[in-house]
């Protein structure tokens, strides 16, 4: 997603959205490691969609 995005979301949804990207990148990483993941690159797409909700978060409170 685009900062954008997560920037028109409230406190509460970013923070259930975290939470979701989280788990998402766990379920990836077991993928990864059991051999059935199919697109790698996705990892990193959700480190990073990880990164910005993180960041806008810190800016709403800041």
């Amino acid at each position: 997603m685009k900062a954008n995005d997560f920037k028109s979301m409230g406190s509460d949804e970013l923070q259930k959205k975290e939470q979701d990207l989280t788990q998402e990148l766990f379920n990836l990483k077991f993928q990864l490691h059991t051999g059935r993941l199919e697109n790698s690159a996705k990892l990193s797409s959700i480190r990073k969609d990880i990164a910005r909700v993180k960041t806008i978060l810190r800016e709403k409170r800041g």
